[in-house]
């Protein structure tokens, strides 16, 4: 009874003093302390394939651009990158944020049919609405999941949903958040997931968060950044990031997701305590996880 008392006297008063959150202490969400992590550029592991729509002959995604008038938006626009800001920006729109509601099927036509009678969505719903959109007018996304270093051990928030999407136009994979409509800039160049966690830790005063309508102003850009740092440990995606009723679903020997983690760092296994991670690959090579689509 006296360490318990101890405990919560010692938990307030860091409380009190601003060195930590109470909630945090006890592991119930995620430390916002960052770290400086890396990744290895070893070969790609020839097991590994990445299985994306044929954005040309998906009756899925075919119905998805024309019902929501998709291609209108965009093909007068001549640069790719101004394509997917407005796709991203059209997305965030379709809903407010709701982190508990699920709609009855995870598929973009039923998540935007869902939404325009006033349902609303988590992180998860804005990654598919987002990257089925783009795929739909020809540009290759996916969803992408990001986790705290910490994911193993607490009990809620250990976890958010982006899109990424591979830009021709800088020959490269973007990180994109539909919820907050954020893409990250440094020095001109838009970043993946892996630059973004980069440069929050080591080039902070040059990065920039754009969307449609230009920078996000700076009140907004430290508490997107401050809030979503913690997120930008360990990334996974499916292999298999085909939309609609595309048949055979693949896996790789089993596994259905590949997992970048930090080199050094352990090989989460188990999600806010109680969900098993038993169905994803884990690499620290950048090369298996920023694969140019084919």
């Amino acid at each position: 009874m006296r360490k318990q008392i101890i405990f919560f006297a010692v938990s307030v008063l860091l409380l009190i003093s601003g060195c930590t959150s109470f909630y945090q202490l006890i592991n119930i969400s995620p430390s916002a302390k960052l770290k400086k992590i890396n990744f290895s550029n070893t070969e790609a592991n020839p097991t590994y394939h990445f299985y994306y729509s044929d954005t040309l002959n998906n009756n899925y995604l075919r119905e998805l651009r024309q019902s929501y008038k998709l291609d209108s938006m965009t093909d007068h626009i001549g640069n790719e990158f101004e394509k997917i800001k407005i796709i991203l920006d059209w997305a965030h729109l379709r809903w407010e944020h709701n982190g508990s509601n699920n709609p009855s099927k995870p598929d973009a036509l039923t998540i935007l049919k869902e939404a325009q009678i006033g349902k609303k969505f988590r992180c998860v719903e804005y990654g598919i609405v987002t990257s089925s959109a783009l795929n739909s007018i020809g540009i290759t996304a996916r969803v992408l999941g990001i986790k705290t270093r910490d994911v193993e051990i607490v009990k809620y928030g250990a976890g958010h949903v982006v899109s990424e999407v591979y830009s021709t136009d800088f020959n490269k994979w973007v990180f994109m958040d539909p919820q907050f409509n954020v893409i990250p800039v440094l020095n001109g160049e838009p970043l993946n997931s892996v630059e973004f966690q980069d440069a929050i830790v080591n080039r902070r005063n040059n990065l920039k968060l754009i969307n449609r309508h230009g920078n996000v102003p700076t009140k907004d850009f430290d508490n997107y950044i401050n809030w979503v740092a913690k997120y930008l440990f360990y990334f996974d995606v499916l292999f298999d990031q085909r939309i609609g009723n595309e048949p055979n679903y693949k896996d790789i020997n089993g596994m259905t997701k590949i997992t970048l983690v930090p080199v050094g760092e352990k090989e989460p296994k188990i999600f806010q305590r109680h969900s098993k991670i038993n169905y994803s690959f884990y690499t620290n090579s950048l090369n298996d996880f920023y694969r140019r689509p084919k």
